[in-house]
């Protein structure tokens, strides 16, 4: 990586740039805040303000106490740095705003000659006028700091222009900033994007890199993450074929002797055997058929598996389809000692299955009864109603699922059982025990 495409350099650089600049924005510190006070222009002007009491003054011509009181307090509002009072004709000060401020409550000669002496000078700018221009009606004062009324200075004037430039220049860094983090927000969101909308293959496709930075290596670690999935789904798909191949060919090539032996089974059951020929004859039989019916199984569950085992679902009569099922299984549970225990409504139950796989999962479940529960010699077939569903229960007196068998094999009856039920929509539940199976299946919810 080369040093300058880093990010981390290229906000480093910002950061400087913002240090650098600094010392400008640090004046702001030091400009007084009666600078920064908008109410300050209030008082710029004197002469508008010797007008403005005069004219308040002359308003109050005639007024009450009260009325002089209230209007005192709404100037009082809009000039709140300024001190306020009026006196009587009599001499008494009757409101003072604030309160605080110290002046008589009784005016004197002296006292008033004593106050105008304050007020020259670097005193207080005061303004003094007689309540409606009469002094038989007494009197209202003005006054406010002498520095409030001094118009700015240069130096004011270039911190004005100070303050100005270090907000555009906060201003400035800010949109570089955004400018420069909207960027890399822009180059992640896309790769994001890259990241979660799968191709045609369903493996994402590969960024466009345009800068090697630590987001461009990030878009290079993905790409080769990427051409790492194609590799392993090509070496995947050319496995399934193989795999496919394989199981095809064994199908095929077990297939024969099979048909052989089978062939020669049935010309020896016309010879004359002994007791124990006739037995050795029987299980050769039962292997032979339990192989066949293995191999079918292998061969559907990779047609199952791969997508190729063809469905048609219509609205089918469930009842009717058991029934038609046990029918053709009875003589089979007949021949084995079993109990057959159907309880089954005359009312039809109907679901939308592939009749064909549903009487496959059929035949596999009692197959299974045939081949791993016939010591509990009897198999159940009924309804019943579990958590506001209508179920199909098929149960077993065998030994539980999780007894050893020497008839158990890879378990691949049952699991075409549930790749059928999850394309059919449909699902199952097992319990299983020392005293027997239970198998439930139903609608998904």
């Amino acid at each position: 990586m080369k040093f300058r495409h880093s990010l981390l350099t290229k906000y480093l650089l910002i950061i400087s740039a913002a240090l650098v600049l600094w010392p400008i924005v640090l004046p702001i510190y030091y400009i007084p805040k009666s600078f920064l006070d908008t109410e300050k222009l209030l008082y710029l002007n004197t002469q508008e303000l010797v007008q403005m009491w005069q004219r308040e003054a002359g308003h109050l011509n005639g007024a009450t106490p009260d009325e002089i009181d209230q209007r005192l307090r709404t100037l009082k509002e809009q000039y709140s740095m300024a001190t306020m009072f009026w006196v009587d004709a009599d001499g008494n000060t009757q409101l003072k705003l604030p309160n605080l401020i110290n002046i008589p409550n009784q005016w004197t000669f002296q006292d008033s000659v004593e106050f105008m002496k304050k007020s020259v000078g670097t005193g207080p700018f005061t303004i003094v006028s007689y309540i409606g221009g009469d002094s038989n009606q007494g009197f209202m004062v003005f006054q406010v700091p002498r520095s409030l009324t001094e118009p700015w200075s240069a130096s004011a004037i270039d911190d004005m222009y100070l303050l100005l430039f270090a907000f555009l220049v906060f201003v400035l860094f800010l949109f570089i900033s955004w400018l420069f983090f909207s960027q890399i927000r822009k180059r992640l969101v896309q790769l994001q994007t890259a990241m979660t909308d799968a191709g045609e293959t369903g493996i994402p496709d590969k960024v466009a890199i345009s800068k090697i930075d630590e987001i461009g290596q990030l878009g290079q670690a993905f790409n080769h993450m990427i051409d790492e999935l194609t590799k392993s789904r090509k070496r995947e798909q050319e496995e399934e074929v193989l795999r496919k191949q394989l199981i095809a060919n064994i199908s095929h090539d077990l297939r024969t002797p099979l048909t052989t032996i089978r062939g020669h089974a049935y010309s020896l059951q016309k010879e004359f055997l002994s007791q124990k020929g006739e037995e050795s004859l029987h299980l050769i039989e039962s292997k032979v058929d339990m192989l066949s019916q293995l191999l079918d199984n292998l061969l559907s569950y990779t047609l199952l598996s791969a997508g190729k085992y063809t469905i048609k679902r219509k609205e089918t009569d469930m009842m009717r389809l058991i029934r038609g099922s046990l029918v053709s299984w009875y003589p089979v549970f007949e021949k084995e000692g079993f109990e057959v225990d159907v309880r089954l409504p005359e009312k039809g139950l109907v679901w939308n299955v592939d009749p064909q796989w549903f009487t496959r999962i059929i035949d596999n479940l009692f197959q299974n009864i045939i081949r791993h529960a016939k010591s509990g010699g009897y198999v159940g077939v009924h309804t019943e109603e579990k958590e506001g569903r209508n179920v199909v229960v098929i149960e077993d007196r065998g030994p539980g699922m999780n007894n050893s068998s020497h008839e158990k094999g890879a378990g691949i009856g049952l699991s075409i059982v549930s790749l059928m039920l999850k394309e059919m929509n449909l699902d199952w539940t097992i319990e299983s025990s020392s005293s027997g199976t239970r198998i439930y299946l139903h609608e998904k919810n």
